[in-house]
C-alpha cells in the first residue's frame, strides 16, 4: 500500500487557526478524491472535509465556513486550512482516499484547542 504523512498539528487556543498537511507516497494521487478525518477520545473517526480529483469541496456543518480543504497534485499533497478553531475540533486528524483508496492509514496529527 501506498504511504500517507500527515503534519502541523498541534496546541492552539480557541479562536486561532492550523494548516495541515498530507504527504501521499506513489504517482496515482490525482486519480482519487481526498478527504480529511478526525478522531476525538471515545468517538469514531468522522470525514469532516473532502476534495475530488477535480478539485470540488465539501464539508460537514460543523466545520463549514471555518476549514478550507485544497490539494496539490503536482506535489501529492492534501492540506486543511482551519480558523477558528473551538475546543470541540480537538482530535487526531488523518487524510485519506474517500471512499477507498490505495493508502494505508498515517499516524494522523494532534490537534489540541485549549486555553
Amino acid at each position: 500500500q501506498e504511504q500517507l504523512v500527515e503534519s502541523g498539528g498541534g496546541l492552539v487556543q480557541p479562536g486561532g487557526s492550523l494548516r495541515l498537511s498530507c504527504a501521499a507516497s506513489g504517482s496515482i494521487f490525482s486519480l482519487y478524491d481526498m478527504g480529511w478525518y478526525r478522531q476525538a477520545p471515545g468517538k469514531p473517526r468522522e470525514l469532516v472535509a473532502l476534495i475530488t480529483s477535480g478539485s470540488s469541496t465539501s464539508y460537514v456543518p460543523s466545520v463549514k465556513g471555518r476549514f478550507t480543504i485544497s490539494r496539490n497534485n503536482s506535489e501529492n499533497t492534501v492540506s486543511l486550512q482551519m480558523n477558528s478553531l473551538k475546543p470541540q475540533d480537538t482530535a487526531v486528524y488523518y487524510c485519506n482516499a474517500h471512499p477507498t483508496g490505495p493508502y494505508s492509514w498515517g499516524q494522523g496529527t494532534q490537534v489540541t484547542v485549549s486555553s
